[in-house]
């Protein structure tokens, strides 16, 4: 699974550190999945598309072929 979270983000002018507090994890949550290096669960998914103002859908994708 792929997401827009990094350009979203950084679009809204918000630090990766900025993110993590508002959604109580860690800078390096927020850095692991920017990365596609895990996937987070589907209420920190749902915050996240909150606070960035968007829906799941629209921050998160399946590439191509999966």
């Amino acid at each position: 699974m792929r997401n827009r979270i990094k350009e979203l983000r950084k679009a809204r002018g918000y630090r990766q550190e900025d993110l993590a507090a508002a959604l109580g994890v860690t800078r390096q949550t927020i850095i692991a999945i920017e990365n596609n290096k895990y996937d987070p669960t589907l209420g920190l998914a749902m915050r996240l598309a909150r606070y960035l103002e968007t829906t799941v859908e629209e921050l998160f994708f399946l590439e191509e072929g999966t």
